[in-house]
């Protein structure tokens, strides 16, 4: 079966996440979506952790349904330590075959940091050290580095990651099989660092409102078996992980460098021009995801091989329709727009991915159903996004907009 999967998100407990994050509304903008498999997010918090046991059904061993979705139990941590002379800050997620096993998690991982105060804990333990106590406990855990490319949070990320997983994890890194490449980076951008082939890269949305549901996800053409998902992504098998879903890197709030406060965005290039000050009040710019990669990598851009596990671009439907209609996405128009196609189409990734052309243009307005098809060819129009702005994207360029607006007199 084809399993469209989305591991990571939160709930509302986490910081700056929706009230409506909760199983009821999780599992209807899965459906919504065309979600097939969540991850639960914030398993580490004691009333999260409730609700989950409370409302989630048994299906087999590590997965769980609640109307209609299933469920895989997860949850992202804040790993805060000093080492090698610095101040780390490293995401990581962790998934757990069941409640027993999280139940041991949550009491050995108490005593590092408070578990109530947020859905993602800030933990005062080295990543090193939680790979151990978590595979100690069960080894069918697994821990993959979260968005490893973010400057303040990312294991690679340029202020407070490391330059290797080798240099964060040491003899543990045996240990790590897969990365989440995060909303600032695609596939093709970790491809150029050889070091990274081993591993299985990842996708997914960091959802703190039901609406970001699946913006990156992961598809796979296998069994709905929690043992045979984890198979497949410590063994990087291609032939049953199909794809991977992906922002437009670009978009991505940290891909440029930049200075917000003074709104200035640079290229990678300009910055190292700059020494990395900020060309108006001279202070150090964020450096951003795609000066990292430079930095790091030892391949040209656009190198592939046919053993890489592919991915697509995709924007979400609503901003698509946003655009078409000039106004804004959580307008009541756009949702209204959004609702009528849902309904013809079922669900989001139906419309996004697996309709064909002709079917789009027969059933769609013309505009929205081109909108569509320029995405998937990925003929978009980008303004990168840089030290916490999000990027721009255009799919109709100002020449087609002024043309259209003149056929209306």
């Amino acid at each position: 079966m084809e399993i469209v999967a989305d591991f990571h998100v939160h709930s509302k407990y986490s910081r700056a996440t929706s009230k409506n994050m909760d199983i009821d509304h999780l599992s209807m903008a899965a459906a919504i979506k065309g979600v097939n498999l969540l991850g639960t997010g914030d398993f580490t918090h004691p009333q999260w952790f409730l609700e989950l046991k409370n409302k989630l059904e048994f299906r087999s061993y590590g997965i769980y349904d609640y109307k209609g979705i299933s469920y895989i139990l997860t949850a992202e941590v804040s790993n805060i330590y000093h080492k090698a002379g610095r101040t780390r800050r490293i995401h990581n997620l962790i998934f757990a075959p069941g409640f027993k096993v999280v139940k041991e998690i949550n009491a050995a991982l108490e005593e590092y940091g408070s578990l109530f105060s947020d859905g993602r804990p800030i933990l005062k333990l080295d990543s090193k050290e939680m790979v151990k106590i978590i595979l100690s406990i069960s080894e069918d855990c697994i821990i993959i580095p979260a968005h490893i490319w973010t400057p303040w949070f990312g294991l690679l990320g340029s202020k407070t990651g490391f330059d290797s997983l080798e240099e964060c994890f040491e003899e543990e890194i045996e240990n790590i099989y897969a990365l989440e490449t995060g909303l600032s980076s695609d596939p093709a951008m970790n491809w150029r660092l050889s070091k990274l082939d081993r591993f299985t890269l990842i996708s997914n949305s960091d959802a703190h409102s039901p609406m970001n549901i699946a913006r990156e996800a992961n598809v796979f053409n296998s069994k709905l078996d929690y043992s045979e998902l984890i198979n497949i992504i410590k063994e990087k098998d291609n032939k049953k992980f199909s794809y991977t879903v992906e922002f437009f890197p670009q978009e991505g709030k940290y891909h440029y460098d930049g200075h917000r406060n003074c709104g200035r965005c640079l290229n990678p290039k300009e910055s190292i021009s700059l020494n990395n000050k900020c060309p108006k009040c001279g202070r150090e710019v964020t450096v951003g995801v795609m000066h990292r990669v430079e930095k790091l990598s030892d391949r040209e851009e656009g190198y592939s091989r046919d053993s890489f596990i592919p991915f697509k671009n995709l924007i979400p439907l609503r901003e698509i329709v946003s655009e078409v209609k000039n106004i804004g996405v959580n307008s009541r128009t756009v949702e209204n727009e959004y609702k009528s196609i849902i309904g013809r189409f079922k669900s989001e990734f139906n419309v996004l991915v697996r309709a064909k052309e002709e079917e789009l243009r027969s059933s769609l307005p013309y505009k929205i159903a081109e909108g569509i098809m320029r995405v998937r060819r990925r003929q978009v129009e980008i303004c990168p996004g840089y030290d916490g702005e999000y990027g721009k994207i255009k799919i109709f360029n100002e020449k087609e907009k002024k043309e259209e607006q003149l056929s209306l007199f």
